[in-house]
């Protein structure tokens, strides 16, 4: 019988779990909720013992479910998430500031006049929803010790004891350099990060470490951020194939080949993964408000939920002209424009 593994997708709104078999597929299945906090001035954070939490009880609800043990784990992140935390006792330091958080605007308009620089070196736009912002953020403001890392890092320490990211979740901290897959000096420089303990960055099918969280010791052989988790859960391998994710944003990622393609789209150039040593690129397409706005309405009581949609909707004959855009965290790609609400 072929080996079954867990899979692991810590998200914004919540982990889900999966037990898989090559075979039979999907064979057990785990879920826990995660509340972020949506604060005024577009602040947006969560707590990583909730974050760290939920993946061990969504990992252990899918291997109750399977009743079969596993052989190995893989973990996917949210990519642009960061915290502050103590290597020695693995304890945060800071609440995460999820990727959707606003707080480093100002810090970014500072270095609007390196933004050519950065998207040359990085392929990103100069933007909050990326890591580096936020991580010197967490410097200038709240604190000075410790490691600031996206939160995979902090997951797979707490996990494994390993300090480690992968090639694709480097790539959307804006502090990669894109064509080397290798930090870049020059952008840690601009960001005030340049004395940095950052993590190795590894394969996405790298051995990171082993773990007992889960109840036998397993392997962690797996890591991605989301987004490009699901280009490959897709089969989305050659340049031209894409795909789109709903979820509390949505994402179109299109795989573009083995080099980086940059260009004036307003798309976002990252890592698709790296495996075997080898690098193969995709563009990023970001909406940063999906599901969230379905969040957003059930909380102002318009709906009771998502399954209310449709009949509210069909309930007029039109919208008597007025067009909803759900900017409610700004609009990313192409436009790149926090401001608007």
């Amino acid at each position: 019988m072929p080996d079954a593994v867990l899979a692991v997708d810590q998200g914004t709104s919540g982990t889900k779990a999966l037990v898989i078999c090559p075979e039979r597929g999907v064979i057990g299945t785990g879920f826990a909720e995660v509340r972020p906090r949506y604060l005024p001035g577009g602040l947006v954070e969560a707590d990583p013992e909730e974050l760290y939490g939920s993946v061990v009880d969504a990992g252990r609800r899918a291997l109750a479910d399977a009743a079969e043990p596993v052989t190995a784990l893989g973990l996917a992140n949210q990519g642009e998430t960061v915290l502050a935390w103590d290597p020695d006792t693995g304890r945060p330091l800071t609440d995460a500031l999820v990727w959707q958080d606003r707080r480093a605007e100002p810090l970014c308009a500072e270095l609007d006049h390196h933004s050519d620089e950065l998207r040359q070196l990085t392929g990103l736009p100069l933007d909050p929803y990326f890591a580096a912002p936020k991580m010197a953020w967490i410097r200038r403001h709240l604190t000075r010790a410790g490691h600031v890392t996206t939160s995979d890092s902090w997951l797979v320490h707490r996990l494994t004891g390993a300090h480690v990211t992968d090639a694709a979740t480097a790539s959307r901290t804006q502090l990669l350099d894109l064509d080397r897959v290798e930090w870049s000096p020059r952008a840690l420089e601009l960001y005030g990060l340049g004395g940095e303990r950052l993590p190795e960055i590894v394969d996405n099918a790298a051995h990171a470490g082993t773990t007992r969280a889960f109840g036998p010791e397993l392997p962690l052989t797996g890591l991605a951020v989301d987004q490009q988790a699901a280009l490959l859960a897709q089969r989305v391998t050659e340049p031209g194939t894409a795909k789109c994710t709903y979820g509390t944003g949505a994402f179109l990622l299109a795989h573009t080949g083995g080099t980086p393609r940059r260009g004036a789209s307003g798309l976002a150039a990252c890592v698709a993964w790296r495996l075997g040593g080898r690098t193969d690129h995709c563009l990023d397409g970001q909406v940063y408000t999906a599901a969230s706005a379905v969040r957003w309405l059930t909380d102002l009581g318009v709906i009771t939920g998502a399954a209310d949609l449709d009949p509210v909707g069909a309930a007029v004959p039109d919208a008597g002209g007025v067009t909803f855009v759900p900017a409610l965290a700004g609009l990313a790609a192409p436009w790149w424009r926090g401001d608007l609400r």
